[in-house]
């Protein structure tokens, strides 16, 4: 297998690579391999799972590629299964946990589906949305429309289940990403494993399990890539892997896949945009996260506004109007139902740096010490990794 060619800097900015190398493709070639008719297969899959019934579909959020050397000392299964059956694939943008959970489900470029941040602001209101916290307002099916691969395989006749932690059964996150599958709550690592695998033998015909593990990422953003923690969890999913493809049964495969990397950022590489005066003038709501930053502004303020930024963070960011950072390609086609999510400016962080609010925004998100959302390699990059039972 082939994919998008990881850059030797983990800080060197990569572009999605949607159609054929990017999270998006994931489930639409898993539903290729299951025999759906009708769906494309851009990872190229099913001549390699020729005869595969079962697809399991793991996300370990926040293993990133960038991560498995990192990881490898901790996690032998893991590293032996990337070395010998892994690819390189990217998140969509912004590289963060909501905007990917969607795009796997979805099989769709976030400006397609609408969930284009960790934060964003609800277009008319003043009202900051956070898709992690996001219950029933907005409406899940209204605010992200798009079917998604769960729903496409169900009627086509796949049984469909989706294993994650019990409270976010429910959840409008759950919802925009997830609809279509039975939903199994899975409290710890050894409930995922046996539900998953519960799920992935339970019937005679194609089925299609997808596995949610966010331990990692947690003990990223709260302790900091290659601490002791983080190397726990680490351990903790090479754990998860070798019973899951210990458990397999013979006419099934295992796909794993991650959301996004990770990057600790430096005490001394972090701006307060509560804190200066500069960084506030003319803007009315600041929604993102701390890597990408989406301000929307007083009318006729823009121009100051970017100046202002530009000034201040120099080179630790890139500052684009709307119609710019659309014009990268980093969302793919952008909906226009879906356009005033974005920011009129959007502040894009290079290299180690941070935006924290540090009195608008929950305390402990300014105290966290590995980040994500940018668009660099060690924040883009996520392995595909690809088992046969």
């Amino acid at each position: 297998m082939t994919g998008p060619v990881p850059p030797a800097d983990p800080l060197a900015r990569v572009a999605p690579a949607y159609g054929g190398g990017s999270l998006a493709d994931v489930l639409p070639s898993a539903l290729a391999v299951l025999g759906v008719p009708g769906v494309a297969d851009p990872l190229g899959l099913a001549p390699g799972l020729a005869g595969v019934r079962r697809v399991a579909v793991l996300l370990v959020d926040g293993l990133g590629w960038y991560q498995l050397p990192t990881a490898a000392p901790y996690a032998p299964t893991l590293a032996g299964l990337a070395a010998t059956a892994g690819r390189p694939l990217t998140s969509g943008f912004p590289s963060t946990t909501p905007t990917s959970l969607v795009t796997l489900g979805t099989g769709r470029a976030p400006g397609a589906h609408g969930v284009l941040g960790f934060t964003v602001r609800v277009p008319g209101t003043d009202r900051v949305l956070s898709h992690i916290e996001w219950a029933d307002d907005p409406e899940p099916l209204r605010w992200q429309p798009v079917a998604t691969r769960f729903e496409q395989a169900r009627a086509a006749g796949v049984a469909v289940t989706v294993v994650s932690r019990p409270e976010y059964g429910g959840s409008g996150l759950t919802l925009a990403a997830n609809r279509g599958g039975d939903y199994r709550g899975a409290a710890d690592v050894d409930a995922l494993a046996e539900r998953m695998l519960a799920a992935l033998a339970a019937g005679p015909g194609p089925t299609l399990v997808s596995g949610y593990h966010p331990d990692l990422d947690r003990h990223g953003h709260l302790s900091g890539v290659d601490s002791a923690p983080w190397r726990l969890a680490a351990a903790e999913v090479d754990g998860l892997l070798a019973r899951l493809v210990d458990g397999l049964p013979p006419d099934a495969a295992l796909l794993v896949t991650a959301d996004h990397g990770q990057l600790n950022v430096p005490p001394g590489d972090r701006f307060d945009l509560d804190t200066d005066p500069r960084l506030r003038a003319g803007v009315r709501v600041v929604a993102g996260e701390p890597r990408v930053r989406y301000l929307h502004v007083a009318p006729g303020a823009a121009p100051d506004v970017r100046a202002a930024w530009s000034a201040v963070l120099g080179d630790a960011a890139r500052v684009l109007t709307r119609e710019e950072a659309v014009a990268t390609g980093w969302f793919g086609p952008v909906s226009a139902d879906h356009l005033a999510r974005i920011g009129d400016l959007v502040v894009v962080c290079q290299g180690r740096y941070a935006v924290l609010a540090t009195r608008s925004e929950p305390p402990m998100a300014s105290r966290l010490v590995a980040y994500h959302g940018s668009d660099t390699a060690a924040e883009m990059t996520v392995p595909l990794i690809v088992v046969r039972g």
